[in-house]
């Protein structure tokens, strides 16, 4: 693993808090994702599924976990089935786990190869009267491919039709919501590889470079700092382009004058970060440009301080939307007797700034987690304000990761450069 042990207590824990949710004779299993297909025999690289390696710290294709509490069975009451390694494997596909590192990875104590699965399944659907299968079940997914959850839940379906089959994903959104101390040490790494790349980057950007060339830079210090890339798809947006919420494309040339807007994070040990950044791809804005700029900061602000415990997203959202009407009549977008008068289903601001503030993060970038849940301590949240004036070719967002205690919040990338005067003095440090 490029990243490193993470302490077995993890999953341990994980698992126990796991089971704390299921009702008696409930036998839940989880698939690791699939291996997707290219062209030829060409794959794509492989992503574990988040619920799995959340239970069990395994980053292996073709693994299955069973957590059965009530099996009569010890052995059988955590289960790991992988892969089963060999000479072959070895020399042309590299190293897998064995059964010792797998037990001394994630704390379980049975460990069988896949193959063993078919014969102790039968026993396991015996015992057990509830099946709890895994599912994607974010708000946002759109999944066309059917997955091995999938596939499994189907086959037992029809060889089991008399069991109880529930869904596994209302557990796990309300578990991966709050985040472990030791969950919270792999997002601050994240945090930190993210803040190397984004340094890197005020003493590359000036006229006439690519965003692509931005981005390989960012991957590069990604890399070099054990991560395995992007948490997602790095938004390089100069000029105009960053009008455009989900700019992927990265392929046009920062002009003198533009604003570059930055959406990038490092991915480390699977947990996400997720930072946004607005530069002047000549190292000083212009006064309309600062003027802006400022304006989303000082909602970043206000909207960081509102991230505390016993808040909730409605009414986060609501006190954002009305600091964000303020100040773009302060830039005159807006005409404050138009705000008065305005259908409060469809506020104006939302013309200016049509996202949401702030979202869930952690294994995903969007992580899960139940949408109207009040804010606690653990979680963590994003912090996006966004000023996108199209008429004037200019976008404007900025964003940190920002971790609930229970005196408050933390900003996990209170070290990366945020205020404007220090983006201009930094890209005038690195061109002296």
């Amino acid at each position: 693993m490029r990243y490193g042990p993470i302490d077995p207590q993890l999953f341990i824990q994980n698992r126990r808090n796991f089971v704390q949710q299921l009702p008696p004779a409930s036998l839940a299993i989880f698939h690791s994702n699939d291996i997707m297909p290219t062209n030829a025999d060409g794959t794509m690289a492989f992503r574990q599924n988040n619920d799995l390696f959340y239970l069990s710290g395994v980053d292996q294709e073709e693994s299955i976990l069973v957590i059965f509490p009530d099996a009569k069975l010890p052995q059988y009451r955590e289960i790991l089935f992988l892969k089963e390694t060999s000479e072959h494997i070895l020399v042309w596909e590299g190293y897998k786990l064995t059964k010792a590192d797998a037990r001394a990875q994630s704390g379980v104590a049975t460990i069988m190869w896949l193959e063993s699965f078919e014969t102790v399944l039968p026993a396991l659907m015996n015992e057990a009267e509830n099946v709890y299968l895994n599912s994607n079940e974010h708000i946002r997914a759109v999944v066309e491919v059917e997955t091995r959850d999938a596939r499994l839940g189907k086959k037992l379906r029809e060889q089991y039709p008399l069991h109880q089959y529930r869904r596994v994903a209302p557990i796990m959104h309300h578990l991966r919501a709050t985040k472990s101390e030791e969950e919270i040490r792999l997002m601050r790494e994240a945090a930190n590889i993210t803040e190397k790349a984004f340094r890197r980057l005020l003493g590359f950007v000036k006229p006439g470079v690519w965003e692509y060339e931005i981005e390989a830079e960012i991957l590069h210090e990604f890399v070099r700092n054990r991560s395995r890339g992007p948490a997602y798809g790095s938004i390089i947006a100069s000029g105009a382009n960053a009008c455009i919420l989900h700019y992927v494309s990265n392929d046009l040339q920062c002009q003198d004058g533009d604003v570059l807007l930055l959406d990038f994070g490092a991915e480390f040990a699977n947990y996400a970060a997720d930072l946004s950044r607005s530069i002047p791809v000549n190292g000083t804005f212009t006064p309309r440009q600062r003027a802006v700029y400022e304006a989303v900061l000082r909602v970043m602000k206000f909207a960081t301080s509102r991230l505390v415990a016993g808040n909730n997203i409605e009414d986060y959202h609501a006190e954002v939307g009305r600091t964000m009407e303020q100040e773009l009549i302060k830039l005159d977008l807006l005409n404050e007797a138009d705000v008065r008068n305005q259908d409060p289903a469809a506020p104006l601001y939302k013309k200016y700034f049509m996202h949401g503030t702030s979202h869930y993060l952690g294994l995903d970038v969007h992580d899960v987690g139940a949408k109207y849940r009040t804010f606690e301590p653990g979680m963590v949240y994003t912090c996006e304000p966004g000023i996108y004036i199209r008429e004037e070719g200019l976008g404007i967002r900025l964003e940190n990761d920002i971790l609930i205690t229970k005196t408050g919040n933390e900003d996990l990338m209170k070290n990366i450069p945020l205020e404007a005067a220090d983006i201009e003095r930094l890209m005038a440090e690195s061109r002296s």
